[in-house]
Parts: C-alpha cells; sequence; structure tokens
C-alpha cells in the first residue's frame, strides 16, 4: 500500500471547547440566509453541508445543498463540511471542489474495496480539503482501523443517515468510547466527529465519550438564541 504521511496541523480536544458543525438538513429555505448569519455570528465553527444522492440513502439532497454552497461562498468566509451520503463518491467530490470546503467525509460503506478508499483519500488531501471516513450506526470501527494513520476525522453517525431530527442512538456513545480508546492508545492524532441528535444534552456525553467535533441541525436552526444554544453545545 502506497504511504500517505500529512502533518497535522490541528490539535486534540486537550481541554479546549469541541467545534460546531451547524447542518443545514433541517434549514428552513424561505430563512435560510438570515439563519446562516445568525449562526456565523452565533460562533459555529463549520457550516455542514449534508449531500444525499437518494441511492444510498433514500433522501435526495443534491440540489439543495448545492444551492446552499453556493448561497455561502456569496456571504460567508465560514469553512465547509462536506459530509457525502453518495454512491459515486468521486462526481460528488468535483462537484464540491470549487467550494474549497474545509473537510470532505466520504463514507466507508459506499466503497468497494481499500484501494477504492485510498486513491479517494489521496484525492482529497491532493485537492485541499482534509479527509474524513463516516461510519453508519450498523458499522463497526474495526471496518476503518486500517485507515485512520492517513486521514483528518472520522464521523460516526448517531442517527441511521438520510433524515433529520432523529434521536441519538445509544450505542453509537459507545462506539465513539471505543474509537477514542484506540486512537490513543496507538497514538494517531485525529478528530472524531458525531452527527445526529445532537442537542444541549445528548453533547455531554458525547463529548465524554471522545468526539471533539460535533454536527447539530434542529436543534440549532430552529433555536430562538442561536448564540445561546452554540455555547450550550460548546
Amino acid at each position: 500500500m502506497t504511504q500517505l504521511k500529512f502533518m497535522p496541523h490541528y490539535l486534540k480536544l486537550g481541554g479546549k471547547m469541541a467545534e460546531i458543525s451547524a447542518s443545514f438538513l433541517s434549514l428552513e429555505k424561505e430563512n435560510a440566509i438570515r439563519t446562516m448569519y445568525n449562526l456565523e455570528a452565533g460562533k459555529v465553527d463549520y457550516f455542514h453541508i449534508d449531500v444525499m444522492d437518494g441511492k444510498f440513502v433514500e433522501k435526495n439532497t443534491i440540489e439543495i445543498m448545492k444551492d446552499y454552497a453556493l448561497t455561502v461562498s456569496h456571504i460567508s468566509n465560514l469553512g465547509l463540511d462536506v459530509h457525502l451520503m453518495v454512491e459515486d463518491i468521486k462526481d460528488f467530490i468535483d462537484e464540491y471542489l470549487m467550494f474549497e470546503p474545509k473537510i470532505i467525509t466520504f463514507h466507508i460503506e459506499a466503497t468497494k474495496n481499500e484501494k477504492e478508499v485510498m486513491d479517494i483519500i489521496k484525492y482529497i488531501k491532493d485537492n485541499g480539503s482534509r479527509v474524513g471516513i463516516a461510519i453508519s450506526p450498523e458499522t463497526s470501527i474495526d471496518e476503518i482501523k486500517k485507515y485512520l494513520e492517513y486521514i483528518h476525522l472520522v464521523l460516526v453517525m448517531t442517527v441511521v443517515p438520510g433524515k433529520g431530527a432523529q434521536k441519538i442512538i445509544p450505542t453509537t456513545i459507545t462506539k465513539v468510547e471505543e474509537l477514542k480508546k484506540y486512537i490513543e492508545e496507538n497514538n494517531i492524532d485525529i478528530d472524531i466527529e458525531v452527527d445526529g441528535g445532537i442537542n444541549n444534552i445528548t453533547a455531554e456525553s458525547v463529548k465524554q465519550a471522545g468526539a471533539n467535533i460535533l454536527v447539530s441541525g434542529s436543534y440549532l436552526t430552529f433555536s430562538e438564541n442561536i448564540s445561546e444554544a452554540v455555547r450550550a453545545l460548546k
């Protein structure tokens, strides 16, 4: 296997507040721009773009997420955290490179073999983005251990991919704990991101388990005070 090396430019959580990635999945289109401004003013760290193709998951958000990414590119300098829930990973990477995303994450379940995974990792890095691999609730962390030294983050889905406003699946918190223990034992410098059912209550449990990037959608976008909601998550 070709060795892909990188110099991490970020630190482990180590007492820092968690970073917040605001999902647009529950965004009300008619209030989208105002909500984007409020999220940025509330000091979220990323805008989370949930790209769904209607094949890997049932929902199709291809057009709306492209519109949101385009809007963000005109009104904000905040980094995009692109989460690809798609079968044709390479095609969608190419679609989003024009927005210079900070993070591009793809699902291990959408890949066919180890070579494809490594090729995607290299392609994303070569195009200047950090690389994430996402795992669905039913997927074991054993499936991604071999890739951890080559990527920047693991996205642990704490709900079933493809739907918004779901409750967190308790067993996925155990998965975060297992992942955190493994990366510490093997001295791997990597972020753990969680996505699904994150609010001011569940945030504490996933942070204690080891997550340091929290994706939150409806809890933020439907909040009467987004700044307070962000502070509660951090």
